[in-house]
């Protein structure tokens, strides 16, 4: 279709002012963004404009604008057809109106579309890795292809987290480490896979909808629970047929007899000794450092994490299983004379509830939300007071799409959102 953007030549190129760089594009090639081309001397957009049409089928339909068949004059013809931004064109430089302005009506209310390709350098992305594993120490410089594009930020349950972009990445270092940002925002939002490297951390492999790879080992499944939420919810399955759980997690080990789930259930005392730091009954912090062993820690020996066990509540022949959050890792234990735990084959049942903890964990993905800040001049393309249109937003009379696709408005000023990218 053609563009939206106006042409100046020289000899046989036209110059493009669809954004701030202004391309001069020879007969049969695209700009620099490959959004926009040279066809015959004419600027045209590379892709055709979408329109989304609602639908109950799995996965919904997507419209071409300039579709085949006949056109009766309609844009938006029936209720549960709207249009999408993309292949829409710009309205750089700002002032011009947005491309496309569509009025319908739906239900007797009177409907305003305004469509626009954005150019965002106040952008980035907000990935979520479900994930125990270390990938890095938290506000660790992320990077692709060594440059800097982020940090890690505060980890959430069960996942890690990273924060991606920005406009001091994408312009306020070298003109290499915009590139590379900006290529890495295009390619995770585009739901591709993507290297990061951490500092002093892993090296983890993202794409949108996928399990994450890292340090090139694929992730199956995201914890159960932490250490103490896992003693919790398979206390009673454990009840009766072994007497001591240790449920390994980097953040909150569980230990079932001093837990409150145990004393409820009138499991004796083991005698077990815990490394780390005691929070509260059957509760314990630190019990090693972070890593990419059992439970998000750093060990693969878990007798590692425990003390000599107390000789006056202990007995030859107790009986323990070691299990991590996920049940990737297990390992089952029976006292001997000397009170030392010997390691030996796990007997059915507690085989049967390593697999609920397994079955219980929801797959490791990775999730990618681009954010972007709407509340600057791309308002301009459809009102001459902009600060009424953000005003509009706030008061839930515009609604605020990405390609289509709803997002969350940030409270507080300007027009923040947030979007997955799927």
């Amino acid at each position: 279709m053609s563009g939206d953007a106006s042409v100046a030549a020289i000899g046989d190129k036209i110059r493009c002012d669809a954004c701030p760089v202004m391309c001069y594009i020879k007969p049969g090639a695209a700009g620099a963004c490959d959004r926009y081309a040279n066809h015959d001397g004419k600027l045209v957009r590379v892709d055709p404009h979408i329109v989304l049409e609602r639908t109950v089928e799995h996965g919904g339909r997507l419209v071409p604008f300039q579709a085949g068949g006949d056109w009766d004059g309609k844009i938006v013809h029936q209720p549960d057809i709207f249009v999408t931004a993309i292949g829409a064109g710009t309205t750089y430089p700002d002032y011009k109106p947005a491309p496309f302005i569509v009025s319908s009506q739906i239900d007797g209310v009177d409907m305003v579309t305004v469509v626009t390709e954005g150019i965002f350098s106040y952008c980035g992305v907000k990935v979520k890795i479900d994930t125990d594993r270390y990938l890095g120490p938290e506000t660790a410089t992320v990077r692709a292809q060594g440059e800097a594009v982020g940090h890690v930020t505060t980890g959430e349950y069960g996942s890690q987290m990273l924060s991606l972009g920005g406009v001091h990445h994408l312009t306020g270092g070298s003109k290499k480490e915009g590139r590379v940002t900006c290529d890495t925002l295009m390619d995770l939002s585009n739901c591709k896979a993507v290297e990061l490297t951490i500092d002093g951390g892993a090296t983890v492999v993202v794409q949108a909808g996928k399990p994450p790879i890292v340090n090139g080992v694929g992730e199956e499944r995201m914890r159960v629970g932490c250490g103490s939420a896992t003693i919790g919810m398979f206390a009673k399955q454990w009840h009766g047929k072994v007497d001591e759980v240790v449920v390994v997690d980097d953040h909150i080990t569980g230990v079932l007899s001093e837990h409150q789930a145990g004393k409820l259930l009138d499991i004796a005392d083991t005698g077990i000794k815990m490394k780390g730091r005691r929070s509260t009954p059957g509760r314990y912090f630190q019990v090693a450092e972070p890593g990419t062993g059992w439970g998000g820690t750093n060990i693969s020996d878990p007798l590692s994490i425990l003390g000599p066990f107390d000789a006056r509540e202990a007995r030859p022949g107790l009986t323990m299983l070691m299990v991590s959050t996920t049940g990737e890792h297990a390992s089952y234990f029976v006292l001997d004379e000397t009170l030392r735990p010997v390691e030996a084959e796990m007997p059915a049942a507690l085989k049967f509830s390593v697999e609920r903890i397994q079955e219980n964990c929801e797959p490791a993905l990775c999730t990618v939300l681009f954010m972007g800040g709407a509340g600057g001049s791309l308002r301009a393309g459809v009102t001459d007071n902009p600060v009424r249109l953000t005003r509009s937003v706030k008061d839930a009379l515009t609604r605020v799409t990405s390609g289509g696709a709803p997002v969350y408005v940030w409270p507080g000023g300007g027009i923040t959102f947030m979007v997955d990218v799927t």
